[in-house]
């Protein structure tokens, strides 16, 4: 699975997800959020970069709880919560897609 970006094919696994995480680039957060029929923001940014620093910090892709309470403690001011994450990305897999948006591999224990 791929998807193009303006310069070149960029390869996904077979659950969506970039085989390279260190290719990602908001350009690219934002053509894997089309396929939620979402429109980044500051915001959904702002979010997918404190996800990539936990990846940096702990060397794996967060679930849905250590995820929430990270960005409870990395961005308070946006007052996070499970229901807000999965209304601001309109999917109820939070975890699962907020980390393919942030271009990382699917969590462990994820469907």
């Amino acid at each position: 699975m791929t998807i193009t970006s303006t310069t070149n094919k960029i390869a996904l696994d077979q659950d969506g997800h970039l085989c390279d995480h260190t290719i990602w680039t908001p350009e690219i957060a934002q053509q894997l959020a089309d396929t939620l029929d979402v429109q980044l923001n500051a915001e959904h940014l702002q979010i997918l970069q404190q996800v990539r620093a936990f990846f940096d910090k702990f060397n794996h892709p967060p679930a849905t709880r250590p995820l929430i309470k990270w960005l409870q403690k990395t961005l308070p001011e946006h007052d996070i919560s499970n229901q807000k994450l999965q209304q601001i990305f309109k999917t109820g897999l939070v975890a699962r897609h907020v980390n393919r948006l942030a271009g990382l591999p699917k969590p462990p224990n994820c469907l």
